[in-house]
């Protein structure tokens, strides 16, 4: 735990980080996740709670030990390098041994990450990607059990930044390090982890593999920090939610319980025969929804249409993959894909 004045930045986190996988630490700015970091780094210091590192206690609120002889390394965005030093001089600045042990490992290092030819270079001369290899190379060569990572690639171009992280991890995979990276985007940690840990308001929410994150979320916030999402509202009788879209199956949800149920737009089903006219269709996904189209945009694999609903004039999101750009005022029937559909109590997941 951890407090700054009276605010409580971090309540209850446990972590268990294990040697070869990638552990993202993800949520919104403000959560606690760097603060987190610098805990087990030993820049900061708990309140309470104790921190093990291969079985060993490092750290508690009366023991501790010194975040050089910890073995964790660090890498943050902004590299951190020394200007004045040369990439060797960067590299093994935080070795000890003799001279020729130091020369060898730096080295070895360079050649790994590719620097190899820039050992007597000065960081100033080098682009942003071969300053993200050199700080690697620079947090690996004390052979830390434990990676952290706060939002290392968030300084680099786009065209850079997939190569040079999947480089990285690979590299802390192959040194079997433990890695606990920071991130607040939810595609950069879907793509690089593991298991996730997704923060909220200082606490962890939901840990688990990106699959079971993304496909099980806990509550609607949790569907929302991944993707856009659509809210239908409806009252629960009988273990069944009534809704726009008909009836959805509630086990456990007390009668007269109001419930959201939250859908993806790529989950949204358009009715492209009948467009919106005649009588509601009969469909297998449940009951249909008219709405008209209000804007559509082709962003790039797919189309995204805005209707404006019938039954309570809410805007609802559906994706298309290609080109699917209807007029505006098109009246359309829309169905829900019942097995993505995620049920909700009013107020579960409302929190900031």
């Amino acid at each position: 735990m951890r407090r700054y004045d009276r605010r409580l930045v971090v309540d209850d986190v446990s972590l268990r980080v294990m040697p070869g996988q990638v552990t993202c630490l993800l949520g919104p700015s403000g959560c606690g996740k760097s603060t987190t970091l610098r805990m087990i780094a030993g820049v900061e210091m708990q309140d309470s709670g104790e921190i093990w590192v291969d079985g060993n206690l490092i750290c508690d609120t009366v023991f501790r030990i010194p975040p050089e002889r910890r073995h964790i390394g660090l890498m943050f965005q902004d590299f951190a390098l020394f200007p004045h030093l040369s990439v060797g001089e960067n590299v093994s600045f935080g070795l000890s041994g003799d001279k020729t042990a130091k020369k060898a490992r730096v080295a070895e290092l360079l050649e790994r990450v590719g620097l190899a030819r820039y050992v007597a270079s000065y960081p100033h001369e080098l682009s942003g990607g071969e300053q993200q290899r050199v700080a690697l190379a620079r947090a690996l060569a004390p052979r830390p059990r434990i990676m952290l990572m706060d939002e290392p690639f968030s300084g680099l171009d786009n065209r850079l930044r997939d190569g040079i992280r999947d480089e990285t991890l690979d590299i802390l995979r192959e040194q079997d390090t433990a890695v606990l990276l920071v991130t607040h985007e939810p595609e950069e940690a879907m793509r690089m982890a593991d298991n996730i840990a997704l923060m909220r308001g200082g606490r962890i929410v939901q840990e688990g593999a990106p699959y079971n994150i993304y496909n099980a979320p806990v509550d609607r916030n949790a569907v929302a920090f991944f993707s856009d999402i659509n809210v239908v509202c409806g009252r629960v009788e009988g273990a069944l939610a009534q809704t726009p879209f008909g009836q959805f199956l509630a086990p456990g949800v007390p009668d007269g319980q109001d419930v959201e149920i939250v859908i993806r737009p790529q989950h949204v089903k358009i009715d492209f025969d009948r467009q919106g006219k005649g009588p509601r269709p009969t469909i297998k996904d449940g009951t249909a929804a008219r709405g008209v189209v209000r804007r559509a945009r082709f962003v790039g694999s797919e189309s995204l249409v805005e209707f404006q609903m019938d039954y309570d004039g809410s805007i609802f999101r559906s994706t298309v993959p290609n080109v699917f750009l209807p007029q505006q005022d098109t009246p359309m029937w829309l169905t829900l894909r019942r097995d993505r559909c995620f049920l909700f109590p009013v107020g579960k997941g409302d929190e900031a």
